[in-house]
């Protein structure tokens, strides 16, 4: 059974597009089979767009991982809003990364890198001001932990993580993980089963 966190999918190809609109910015995005939520833009990364960008509207140029990327809907929707800011979008499932530099080219973004990373890997130390993520959690509890422990040493000083999470797919364990790595995590959004984690690097 093929996954979306596998590296090569073993499922045939059907690509379809679907529009993601954020405010008056509207996405053209192409997904495909074997990638995550492919016939729209889930809940829970929609939720995490939302509540992010409340927090951070334009201003000051931010550098952002949108880690789990998929076809990109988290990562190329901060960049097309923010254009001065630089997001680096990760995943490991090559098909999601071919997607996501389709999309990119289909919706005229250019501050981005898309790179091939298993979790944050490929993430220089203290390189980042924000970290989001909407977490495999097929993939397992530990490869969830293990973002959520690597993202403290790839963030700045006063650097936030974000992680959307439903409460019955492991939200307490990922909130009581998170104030375990940080000393601080709220949840700032909550909405139909879905919460918006945060937490602060101090």
């Amino acid at each position: 059974m093929s996954h979306y966190y596998d590296k090569h999918p073993d499922v045939v190809s059907d690509q379809k597009e679907i529009i993601y609109q954020y405010r008056q910015h509207g996405l053209r995005l192409l997904t495909d089979a074997g990638v995550f939520s492919r016939d729209k833009v889930d809940y829970g990364s929609d939720l995490l767009v939302q509540s992010f960008l409340n927090e951070h509207p334009p201003g000051r140029a931010k550098k952002i991982i949108d880690v789990g990327c998929g076809y990109g809907p988290i990562g190329l929707t901060l960049a097309k809003v923010a254009p001065h800011d630089h997001i680096i979008l990760l995943d490991v499932n090559h098909r999601a990364l071919e997607l996501t530099r389709k999309n990119a080219q289909r919706n005229h973004i250019d501050n981005i890198i898309i790179k091939e990373s298993d979790g944050l890997t490929e993430v220089a130390d203290a390189s980042v001001d924000y970290i989001l993520t909407n977490p495999p959690i097929r993939a397992g509890k530990k490869v969830v932990h293990q973002i959520l422990e690597d993202a403290f040493a790839k963030l700045l000083e006063d650097g936030v993580l974000y992680v959307v999470i439903q409460k019955k797919q492991g939200m307490p364990s990922a909130k009581k993980k998170m104030a375990d790595i940080f000393g601080n995590v709220s949840s700032i959004k909550n909405s139909k089963g879905y919460h918006i984690l945060k937490s602060v690097k101090h």
